[in-house]
Parts: structure tokens; C-alpha cells; sequence
């Protein structure tokens, strides 16, 4: 599988997980460090992504797409590796 279909399918559960109405998350890391963490809002149907810096402050976007967050998380992820 490969790493844009797994971040889709853990980007999928959330809003499976979220059908109960409970925001749900999951964070994205690379090597032990954490990059990002992902919301699911079930009652706006949208994903909120918050990008960590080196100093762990974090920057908010919203995303009404499963595609395009899943598309960000892999360009952090692939940007992380060639460092």
C-alpha cells in the first residue's frame, strides 16, 4: 500500500469514528517526532490540520476535503524523510 492510501484510509476512519458525533484524532509522525495532528468534525464534516514547527507551536488549517488534507499530511511526511 502506499503511504497517500494509508494516510487516506487513517484520514477515513476519522470520520467513521466520528459518526457517534465525538471529534476525533490522530497525529502523523515521522522517526518519533511529531508533525501534525488531525481532527475530524462530524457536525461540520470537516478536517483541521495542525502543523507542528521545530519549536512545537502549532498552525491550524481547515480542509473540507479528504483529499487535499491527505495530500498536505503526505507532502509534511515526504518533506520530514528527505531532511
Amino acid at each position: 500500500m502506499s503511504q497517500l492510501a494509508g494516510i487516506i484510509q487513517r484520514l477515513k476512519s476519522l470520520q467513521e469514528g466520528g459518526e457517534n458525533g465525538e471529534v476525533q484524532q490522530r497525529l502523523f509522525e515521522v522517526n518519533g517526532k511529531t508533525l501534525c495532528q488531525v481532527k475530524f468534525f462530524p457536525g461540520k464534516d470537516t478536517f483541521e490540520l495542525e502543523v507542528y514547527d521545530k519549536d512545537g507551536k502549532g498552525n491550524k488549517y481547515p480542509f473540507d476535503d479528504i483529499d487535499m488534507t491527505a495530500i498536505e499530511i503526505f507532502e509534511l511526511l515526504q518533506e520530514e524523510k528527505q531532511q
